[in-house]
Formats: structure tokens, C-alpha cells, sequence
């Protein structure tokens, strides 16, 4: 594992301190997908509470992607409509969209980041559910954040990311690679500070940090992360300025039941997810 320097370390520190926080109301959403005995009274209350959040989802809710028979009001029809756990990925996606900046001196492309974490969260959400503790909902969070530390590069250290875009475009090299030879340290390292910041669960902050190469641990939830990003990448679902797709590791495909290209097949059409995920993008 390599150490970073004290000046390196000062920097990073620097930048995960002035992303700003998860909206009060997400912080009670996020807290809700842990609590095995919340109601969809309870997930509708907190809602409720935060106007901005109730018109982001009632417009996701009322696009022409659902189709549904009437206009949908209120979170509540919402919740009866579409379900408990579409409306708890939608406020925690449309958390994360609001933190992106609207552009960036690294020319990262944020709306196709976008796209790309939402469709390797909700990947991973379907592979954690064939596969043994996983978490479906743990998961969700953990592919949707999985590239956070891109994002506070894009905005903190612009320079630096642009030139390991370039590298790992160039030389056809992972981009974690890249950003460790040119800042000395990869985006996982700088996403799991952030969400330590923002008191996640220990077993998801270490999803975030260990996914890649020799440090990739062997749990169920890295499993389907790591699987669920490389299967995003394999069918192009979005880009997040990676272009390496990466075979599974045994200790992966052993949790996983195959390799990459046999997990693809058995998840099968995934199209509408894809398409689900480019109508939360767009909130």
C-alpha cells in the first residue's frame, strides 16, 4: 500500500473538508436503508420535510419512462407506485447529482460519471442478491459512490486529474494507476475519506477504499461492486474516464458464481436499468 506524504495527505484532508455535506434529510434516508424495521411512513415523513427532494422525485416519478395512469401527487402515491426501494435510491441518487459541479477545469465529464454510477450501483444491488450476505440496498450506496474521489478531484485538484486522464487514455492503463504515478494516490483513497467524513458504515467506507488490484478485499459487497463497475464498463454504460475493463480476480468470481463475461449473460437485458439510470441522471 503506498504512503502518502505529509503534504499529500494535508492536501487531500484540505478537499474532502470543503466538499459539503449530505442534505439532513439524506443523512435520514441513509440511515432508514440500514433500519430493517422502517416503514414507508417513515422513508414519506422525512421526504416530506424537504421540499427541494419532494419536487426532484415527484418530476422523476411524473417522466414519461414510468407511464403511469395518473399524476402522482404527493411521495406517499409515489411510494405505493413505485416502491420503497426505488424511491430510497432515487433520493439518495438525486443527493449525490446535487454535489456534482456543473463543470470542471479537469474536463471530467459529469454527466456521463453520472450515468455510470448509477448503473453499476443498481448492478450491484441485482448481484447482491444472488450473492451470499451481501446487502442489496449496501451495495446500491457503495456503486453509487464507488467514483466519489473523481469527483473531489475534478474540483480540488483539476490539474492532476486531467493529466491521469490523459495518461490512462493514452496508455491504455486503469485510471487508478494513473492517478496513483501522477498524485501519489488513487480516487478510492480520497472517496473512502469522504465518506468517513460523512460517518458512513466501516464496511462501506471500506467497499470504496479497497477495490482495486492487490488490495481488493474479499467480501461479498466489494465482490459486487468491483463486478457491477467492470460489467458498466464492458457494456458502456456511462463513462467515468476509465477505459480498462478488468477480468475478475478468482476470489471474485469464485463469490460471484463465474467469470465476467459469464455474469453478464446470466444477469441478461439490462437495458431498462440502464435506461432507468439515465432518467435519474437527468433529475
Amino acid at each position: 500500500m503506498m504512503q502518502m506524504s505529509p503534504e499529500l495527505s494535508k492536501k487531500l484532508t484540505a478537499a474532502v473538508d470543503g466538499m459539503p455535506a449530505f442534505p439532513k434529510s439524506v443523512q435520514r434516508v441513509l440511515e432508514l436503508t440500514r433500519d430493517v424495521n422502517s416503514t414507508p411512513k417513515d422513508l414519506v415523513e422525512v421526504i416530506d420535510k424537504d421540499p427541494v427532494l419532494t419536487v426532484k422525485i415527484l418530476k422523476v416519478v411524473n417522466s414519461a419512462y414510468y407511464s403511469l395512469p395518473k399524476q402522482i401527487t404527493s411521495v406517499g402515491h409515489a411510494v405505493v407506485y413505485l416502491g420503497f426501494n426505488t424511491i430510497k435510491n432515487l433520493a439518495l441518487s438525486i443527493a449525490a447529482i446535487g454535489m456534482l459541479p456543473k463543470t470542471n477545469e479537469a474536463d471530467f465529464d459529469g454527466q456521463q460519471y453520472l450515468l455510470h454510477s448509477l448503473a453499476t450501483a443498481a448492478i450491484a444491488k441485482q448481484l447482491a442478491l444472488k450473492v451470499g450476505d451481501a446487502d442489496p440496498m449496501d451495495c446500491f450506496i457503495a456503486g453509487l459512490l464507488h467514483d466519489f474521489g473523481k469527483v473531489v478531484l475534478a474540483q480540488f485538484m483539476p490539474k492532476e486529474l486531467r493529466v491521469a486522464l490523459e495518461v490512462s487514455q493514452q496508455q491504455g492503463t486503469s485510471l487508478h494507476l494513473a492517478l496513483r504515478n501522477v498524485i501519489g494516490v488513487d480516487h478510492a483513497v480520497v472517496g473512502a475519506m469522504l465518506v468517513e467524513k460523512w460517518r458512513f458504515a466501516p464496511h462501506l467506507i471500506e467497499a470504496i477504499r479497497y477495490q482495486y488490484g492487490p488490495e481488493l478485499v474479499d467480501s461479498d459487497i466489494v465482490a459486487c461492486v468491483f463486478a457491477a463497475n467492470q460489467v458498466s464498463k464492458k457494456l458502456h454504460f456511462g463513462f467515468a474516464g476509465n477505459h480498462l475493463v478488468e477480468e475478475f480476480s478468482p476470489a471474485v468470481a469464485k463469490r460471484l458464481g463465474g467469470t465476467l463475461d459469464e455474469v453478464v449473460a446470466a444477469l441478461g437485458d439490462l437495458k431498462p436499468l440502464f435506461e432507468e439510470a439515465q432518467v435519474f441522471s437527468k433529475i
